[in-house]
């Protein structure tokens, strides 16, 4: 009997070994950027587009949308009139708006992916907190048995998101031949 345990211990460990062997350094930065990409680009990009203007010259034009997305309660309380609303709130609405194009594409194109996505975290908690405050969404628990609860669904956006920031993109990303370059430039090759 304890032969065939350490046969398949043995057994277990090599094809591990393999498996860890083929796959470092690249692809769990890689299946992280593609579980970001199918399942929360659509959503980001679509929830961007409802904040700016129609057509290629719309992008350059925030909408109301977006003030009553980020800003709803604020915006309300000017009247529906953007220019009434303090520089703070503008700088918000258009950061957040931005930030909604501009992060999901360095995640995904693995290009400063680590900042984009600390940035993605980031805007994940802030999102999370206006959707229940100021949206009236209920933020649910974990440990309920409900993965449709906001808290269950964002935590489970945040395991690729954390993986990057921590571990990098890996090599198939646009970091890795960029830092190669900048190291080659530093070390003057």
């Amino acid at each position: 009997m304890t032969r065939v345990i350490e046969f398949f211990r043995q057994l277990h460990d090599t094809i591990f070994r393999l498996v860890e062997r083929l796959t470092d350094g690249w692809f769990f930065g890689l299946f992280a950027r593609f579980v970001f990409t199918a399942t929360l680009y659509v959503y980001f990009l679509n929830s961007a587009k409802t904040k700016v203007g129609e057509g290629i010259l719309g992008f350059f034009q925030v909408s109301d949308g977006a003030y009553i997305q980020i800003a709803g309660k604020a915006f309300e309380a000017a009247g529906y009139d953007s220019s009434a609303l303090p520089l703070s709130a503008h700088i918000m609405v258009i950061s957040g708006t931005y930030a909604e194009f501009i992060l999901p594409l360095l995640v995904i194109l693995g290009l400063f992916a680590r900042i984009g996505a600390v940035g993605m975290i980031v805007f994940i908690f802030v999102q999370s907190y206006v959707d229940v405050t100021a949206h009236g969404v209920a933020l649910g628990s974990l440990f309920s048995g409900q993965p449709g609860d906001i808290m269950a669904q964002r935590l489970l956006w945040l395991v690729p998101l954390v993986y990057i920031a921590l571990r990098g993109a890996g090599k198939i990303a646009l970091d890795f031949p960029l830092s190669r370059w900048w190291q080659r430039k530093m070390t003057g090759w």
